[in-house]
């Protein structure tokens, strides 16, 4: 299969002669047999921190990376994994990262989060941030009535959207909501995994298999969204949804969350894993409806730096930097050598 595609790649490029091929994450290794061959320069799209981290979390024993580490990689990705196949991704991902960081001409991570985890920055790798975007009328249209929005609360509700796991801070987010005095409904709408939890606090809605028309018509309905991740979430698209649909964001400050979420302005942002933060930051936004209003209304203007108009016009201008630049030759570490 792997031969297949690198021919298939090859006859493209014949074909075609195009001036920029753009990848996303692993697929920019498909490529790199045939980068040589031709004249096209690399883009590579970061969603995550699989340069560095075998398991594209930056997680280890359930809490932020310090950095990579080879036996220590070795050891994570084997729990990850299983042994054999855990240690054959970490060391493969760890040869094929120096590899791809030489051939490739320019890296677009979601975020700075993205940039400073996979050490772009240490190796003096050329990048540019360019976040995940959200269509130019993702807001637009009324409520579908999809048969799963039946069992949304009647009364104003707290909104968390994704897959319903630790990672993503379920348990910090249950944790918090268990210690309000008295709070509006809370719904999850996203996929049990199996460390969901089993018990859920009173009033707690949790809706699955939803479409996202569906999901956008309950986010505007919510008081506010709630992105309570543990990880270091690269660049949440559900944030800039939220804004679209004018809600405010009460999400932790991890990843690139504090890119995207305007502190007191498009929402609130909260320490990682602190579940009393975020009670207080839940019980105001309940609280107070006309602060949640105002920080939605911001959302609304806040939004147009990540529509889809926005940042398509940011990467043509980032094509055209690329080509127009005297190629840059880096030697397998990363760093930068003679120009041709």
């Amino acid at each position: 299969m792997g031969s297949e595609v690198m021919r298939g790649l090859e006859r493209v490029m014949r074909r075609d002669a195009p001036a920029v091929v753009h990848a996303h994450n692993w697929m920019s290794a498909s490529f790199l047999p045939v980068k040589s061959r031709g004249s096209a320069r690399l883009v590579a799209t970061l969603h995550d921190y699989g340069l560095v981290c075998a398991k594209r979390s930056l997680m280890y024993r359930g809490a932020l990376c310090s950095g990579p580490a080879l036996a220590k990689c070795l050891r994570c990705a084997a729990g990850h994994y299983g042994t054999a196949k855990g240690m054959l991704i970490a060391l493969g991902n760890r040869a094929m990262g120096a590899v791809e960081r030489a051939a490739v001409d320019m890296y677009l991570p979601v975020s700075e989060a993205v940039a400073v985890g996979n050490h772009l920055h240490d190796h003096g790798t050329p990048y540019r941030v360019l976040p995940n975007f959200v269509p130019d009328d993702v807001a637009a249209g009324a409520n579908p009535a999809h048969p799963s929005l039946a069992a949304l609360p009647d009364v104003p509700y707290l909104l968390f959207v994704g897959a319903l796991t630790q990672a993503k801070g379920v348990d910090v987010l249950l944790d918090a909501y268990g210690r309000l005095e008295t709070a509006p409904p809370l719904v999850l709408v996203g996929t049990r995994w199996v460390d969901t939890p089993a018990r859920l606090p009173a009033n707690v809605t949790i809706i699955e298999s939803v479409p996202h028309e569906a999901v956008m018509g309950a986010m505007r309905r919510s008081i506010a969204l709630i992105v309570p991740s543990v990880f270091p979430d690269p660049c949440p698209t559900v944030v800039m949804e939220a804004m679209a649909s004018g809600v405010p964001v009460i999400a932790s400050r991890v990843g690139g969350i504090p890119d995207l979420v305007l502190d007191g302005e498009t929402g609130m942002l909260v320490a990682s894993g602190d579940a009393g933060a975020l009670a207080g930051a839940l019980r105001h936004v309940a609280t107070t409806p006309a602060e949640a209003k105002r920080m939605g209304e911001a959302g609304l203007v806040a939004v147009s730096r990540f529509t889809s108009t926005t940042i398509i016009d940011r990467l043509e201008g980032i094509y055209q930097a690329v080509t127009t630049a005297p190629p840059t030759v880096r030697s397998a570490a990363g760093s930068p050598e003679a120009s041709g």
